[in-house]
């Protein structure tokens, strides 16, 4: 009988274990936080795919949900802008609590209590249990903030320097759906906020991930971010330098596709997270699937 989760032309499925404490490689898919997305449609398709047995960890961000908790709180957000088109939120102490409060308190558990709903094992996680995600602070930030360059300070974000997977392995030997957020810990032990995307990214490449699945509020990334039915069935990206495509904020998602991939994770897709079945829609093709362009990026280095 056909795979409904693994049909001709899908993404590869995980080698078989070759021994009984040597589990296959693991499906990593990332919910964006857009508000667009359907969550429940996610964590029921999430627990479908790990009912048969295949190992997958969730990790999502919550945008959506932090700004409409920082509006609630009276927290003021701000944009930074970087070269490239990569922007990111504004982490100062004030903005980290709402973080932390909408991912750990709002976003994980229900994402939790539907998959369990569902048949899964989940359990919820952020970087700092096990000291699963560890970044380096970024204590001072070149960037534009309301159409002017500055340094900004008093930022509590960071960028991923190591996975630690003891925990996840543990978990998914146990057949367990982890659910995993920021924020991780700096090299004091504090908690900073990182990108969930490239999270997501760092987390496929220490578990050995087959693939890494981006699913976001579009079908894909789209060659005009206007038109919906402009989605590109591929998007070859350069080893290094600007990513080719900045719209709707596709360019934190390129820039953490494009590390998986360097990172060794062979299959990457950005898909759309409003599908009925998104997860298993990204398996079967939809989207478009990032390639690593590596040779073009060689030589534009060597310039």
């Amino acid at each position: 009988m056909p795979d409904p989760l693994h049909p001709p032309g899908s993404l590869p499925a995980p080698e078989p274990a070759t021994a009984p404490d040597s589990p296959a490689a693991p499906l990593v898919v990332k919910v964006g936080g857009n508000a667009a997305v359907d969550l429940d449609a996610v964590a029921d398709d999430v627990a479908e795919y790990a009912r048969t047995g295949r190992p997958v960890v969730l990790v999502h961000g919550g945008s959506a949900e932090i700004e409409r908790l920082a509006e609630r709180l009276g927290v003021p957000s701000r944009t930074l802008e970087f070269p490239g088109g990569v922007t990111t939120r504004h982490t100062d102490p004030a903005t980290l609590e709402v973080v932390l409060l909408a991912l750990a308190g709002a976003v994980k558990p229900r994402l939790v209590s539907r998959l369990n709903a569902a048949g899964a094992v989940a359990v919820g996680l952020t970087g700092l249990d096990g000291g699963t995600l560890l970044a380096r602070r970024k204590r001072t930030l070149r960037a534009v903030v309301d159409g002017r360059s500055m340094v900004v300070r008093e930022d509590h974000s960071g960028r991923i320097t190591k996975v630690s997977t003891t925990v996840l392995d543990r978990l998914l030997a146990d057949g367990a759906v982890p659910v995993l957020s920021p924020p991780a810990l700096d090299e004091e032990g504090h908690p900073v906020n990182v990108n969930a995307d490239r999270a997501a990214a760092a987390v496929a490449a220490a578990l050995g991930a087959h693939a890494l699945l981006l699913l976001t509020g579009a079908p894909g990334v789209l060659d005009d971010p206007g038109d919906e039915s402009s989605v590109l069935p591929e998007c070859a990206l350069t080893a290094d330098g600007p990513v080719p495509y900045t719209g709707g904020g596709i360019a934190i998602k390129l820039a953490a596709a494009r590390e998986a991939l360097l990172a060794g994770v062979s299959e990457v897709r950005i898909a759309d997270g409003r599908a009925a079945r998104p997860v298993s829609a990204a398996v079967a093709g939809a989207g478009t699937r990032i390639t690593l362009d590596a040779l073009r990026g060689e030589g534009e280095g060597k310039r």
